[in-house]
């Protein structure tokens, strides 16, 4: 894990998950209310190909009439923070959720 902060100033901590995907932990610039981005730093699209299995797709292949969005991150506040805590825990603990 690498602690750094952003070009603006915000905290982020960038790692790896279990597959090599890079991830991030980030502190929001949201000003109403305290909160963090979470989750993986680039979209990895992949699409079922029929007999081959799942493949990459370049988002610049995706067809204009293509409907499609695309989340990476969760912007999660203190308050859903504190609510997935213990759960975390527990599976830090035990393995289970």
């Amino acid at each position: 894990m690498k602690k750094e902060h952003t070009q603006r100033g915000f905290g982020i901590i960038e790692f790896t998950d279990r597959y090599g995907i890079d991830c991030s932990l980030q502190k929001s610039s949201l000003a109403t209310e305290d909160a963090i981005w979470f989750g993986v730093t680039n979209a990895n699209a992949k699409k079922c190909v029929y007999g081959q299995g799942w493949k990459p797709i370049a988002l610049h292949d995706i067809e204009e009439s293509d409907e499609i969005s695309i989340s990476t991150r969760m912007h999660l506040t203190q308050e859903q923070v504190a609510e997935l805590l213990p759960h975390l825990i527990k599976f830090v603990e035990t393995g289970e959720i």
